[in-house]
């Protein structure tokens, strides 16, 4: 593989400007098409063989308008200085339902002045409008126009807020600032790095192309396949991370090449022939990684790992191409601009110190790093999973008022009602039927149902549909009970709406997390094994990336479910909360962000892992020192793995500033772990490891050393000296 890659980067540094014009058509293209044509996302939540779909299937079964296609949007309204039947504020509110009946799509409005439609104080009422016929990917354009519409209500001093009603699949995510935020730092951290502006403006440069490239491809196929809205964000977060990083590493490893006198062209191809490798095989792991999520049960998972593994895919692309093209294009002009005070440093710098220093006490800095890391996983034990609602939205937000006003005026489950609907064995004429009314009281019966709304029949006669309002906020854990509990009535009785969705999509990923996790470490390690031919190097790289997950765990726990933080990072706490709660403000991680979360951190830990032994099997490879190669490997490698983790890390704590709470776990998890594993594990824990090992880093059966491809990621034809052979292999 390495010649081929030789190959392929000599050819790029010679035509430079037919591959720099190249990738600039086709990500301008790309994007400039997808704008064009649109971006159609899908709120599809759906998953298949669970109760709550069973429930919203039979939704669409003769219920009327607004069910058959979900569309129902609720305004709250409010009023600070009386209530809302005095005859001033109630006919401005009948002219805003008049104004709200106008919007297109609208076929029924309920009024407020209604039995369950105003709370007891008549100061907070609720307008429930249903839609036929509207885009559903349009469902938030819908509700400003619906919001707009009741401007009449505004005029007399009314406040109206749009409740949401949303999923997180809803939830459109637009990170422009913290994009600008995350490129800024890393373009700081490449200057300090490198100390010339050219060579730090060249990671950044291929790797917004790549993002471009990317997102285009991924706005073009949301025309023929279901793209979630998250897919944009994901794309960009882990599509900046990935390419700034490995154009850093073909960056460095050129300039090194250069310094030691090779030419331009050669020096090109010989990166692209060692590090390259290196690249496409850490690109390749991130991709498996996200392709497992497709295991997870959740098609809104399984969607989002396949779409997001794009971006890496042209990372990957524009590493091995345009990055060659422009070193050629550059040369030796790759080292101007020099920054004052930031002249060329020595490459290993303490970093080789660093890994002799670890070489002579392998086993104090096992024992070390073990305590370290399992100190940080502590507090992984008090991680606590639930939905998130828009209580823990940003204080100004519309969502956090409405949540607040619907929680004061009508109870906390009103943010969250259950949809039940009943299969009837037989026909019943009417809602007063012994049946419905049955069904009706059992429900009502079970403990943590606040009320029961009036049952609706369908045409047919063979389903009833009511809400039930519980008596705890869609995040308390108490409501998925509560879920649970109305479903044990009996096997005709589905429940649906948001929290249902939520507890079914937890319990079907909590049952396929072992085997999302067993298939990404297995993949992993079988690749690492292609690319190494050495088992134990491979299932050990497997196992060690695990062990940064635990950390990031940790940090979530530590912010999110203690709350020790949590404000740090933004999260408001209710106006009401006590100053013992305010410090300590716990905010519920969504159950399906771990898997998400573990995919796409085990994909980037490999990377350094990749980069980290590569550098250390070429180096066995010149004089077979196992402990010498550890060291010099570590020397050669940290000074850029640590460059290249503080611009991970920059971009996703850019990413802690949106007032998403899901965007802020991201960032929180993603940041932490990529640091942890750039320094404490392949800064201690990797070599310490290694170095115990001794020869057995190396081995190989020979059965096994005749069925693996000789794919040459490390590049050992490019070494001065005749190579050893790689693996001892034993028969």
């Amino acid at each position: 593989m390495s010649g081929l890659l030789g190959r392929l980067g000599g050819w790029c540094a010679r035509h430079g400007w037919i591959v720099l014009v190249a990738w600039v058509v086709a990500a301008a293209g790309l994007m400039g098409g997808s704008l064009v044509a649109g971006r159609p996302v899908s709120n599809d939540v759906t998953i298949p063989g669970t109760d709550a779909q069973r429930a919203h299937d039979l939704m669409r079964q003769g219920f009327g308008p607004g069910y058959a296609t979900g569309g129902t949007v609720q305004l709250v309204v409010y009023s600070d200085k009386g209530p809302l039947i005095a005859e001033r504020r109630k006919q401005a509110v009948d002219a805003a339902i008049v104004a709200i009946h106008r919007v297109p799509h609208v076929v029924q409005v309920d009024t407020p002045f209604r039995y369950g439609g105003i709370s007891s104080n008549l100061r907070i009422g609720l307008i429930t409008v249903r839609l036929q016929g509207h885009d559903p990917a349009k469902l938030a354009e819908t509700t400003q126009a619906l919001s707009r519409a009741a401007d009449p209500a505004r005029r007399i001093g009314l406040e109206v807020v749009a409740a949401d009603s949303s999923t997180p699949a809803d939830k459109e995510i637009k990170t422009g600032p913290s994009e600008i935020i995350g490129v800024t730092c890393a373009l700081l951290v490449l200057v300090f790095a490198f100390g010339t502006l050219v060579a730090a403006l060249v990671p950044i440069f291929t790797a917004l192309v790549s993002v471009a490239a990317g997102l285009g491809v991924i706005g073009l196929l949301g025309h023929v396949v279901d793209v979630p809205k998250q897919a944009g964000i994901m794309a960009t977060m882990i599509g900046l991370g990935v390419g700034i990083d490995y154009a850093l590493f073909l960056l460095s490893r050129y300039r090194k090449l250069l310094a030691s006198g090779v030419p331009v062209h050669e020096s090109v191809r010989r990166t692209v022939a060692s590090s390259g490798g290196a690249v496409v095989f850490a690109g390749g792991t991130v991709i498996i990684a996200l392709s497992a999520l497709m295991l997870g049960g959740f098609p809104l998972l399984r969607t989002l790992g396949w779409i997001t593994g794009i971006s890496v895919i042209c990372a990957v692309l524009t590493s091995v191409t345009l990055v060659p093209a422009l070193l050629g294009l550059l040369g030796h002009r790759v080292n101007a601009l020099k920054v004052p005070f930031l002249g060329r440093r020595s490459e290993s710098g303490g970093w080789g110190g660093l890994g002799a220093w670890v070489a002579r006490r392998p086993w104090r800095v096992l024992v070390g790093s073990v305590l370290v890391l399992a100190a940080l996983a502590a507090p992984a034990l008090a991680l606590k999973l639930g939905p998130l609602d828009d209580g823990y939205a940003a204080a100004d937000s519309p969502g956090r008022r409405a949540y607040e006003l619907m929680s004061v005026g009508f109870g906390p489950g009103a943010n969250g009602p259950m949809v039940v609907v009943a299969e009837l064995p037989s026909r019943v004429e009417s809602v007063s039927d012994p049946l419905v009314t049955g069904i009706s009281r059992d429900i009502s019966d079970i403990s943590g149902v606040a009320h029961v709304t009036p049952a609706k029949l369908n045409t047919s006669g063979r389903s009833v549909l009511l809400q039930a309002i519980p008596s705890y906020a869609p995040s308390d854990p108490r409501s998925a009970d509560v879920v649970r509990d109305i479903r044990a009535l009996s096997p005709r009785i589905h429940v649906g709406g948001k929290v249902a969705a939520l507890t079914d999509a937890g319990d079907r990923m909590s049952g396929r997390t072992p085997l999302v996790i067993g298939v990404v470490v297995l993949l992993s390690a079988l690749l690492l094994l292609f690319a190494f031919r050495a088992p134990v190097v491979a299932v050990k790289a497997a196992l060690m990336n695990l062990v940064s997950l635990g950390a990031a765990f940790g940090a979530l726990a530590l912010v999110f479910s203690i709350g020790l933080g949590s404000r740090l990072v933004g999260m408001d706490p209710p106006a009401d909360a006590s100053y013992l709660q305010t410090l300590f403000f716990t905010v519920p991680i969504e159950s399906y962000v771990p898997l998400m979360l573990f995919a796409v951190l085990f994909g980037l830990s490999m990377d350094y892992e990749v980069f980290l032994l590569t550098s250390v099997r070429q180096a066995y490879l010149s004089h077979g020192d196992n402990r010498r190669a550890v060291a010099e490997g570590l020397g050669s490698t940290g000074r850029v793995i640590t460059s290249a983790a503080l611009i991970m890390v920059a971009v996703f704590v850019a990413f802690i500033a949106y007032p998403d709470p899901m965007v802020k776990t991201f960032g929180v998890g993603l940041a932490v772990a990529i640091a942890v594993d750039a320094t404490i594990i392949r800064g201690f824990l990797v070599p310490a490891t290694m170095v115990l090992l001794g020869r057995l880093n190396w081995w190989c059966p020979r059965w096994l050393d005749r069925l693996l491809p000789n794919l040459s990621v490390e590049g050992h034809e490019e070494a001065e000296q005749e190579p050893r052979p790689l693996a001892t292999t034993v028969g």
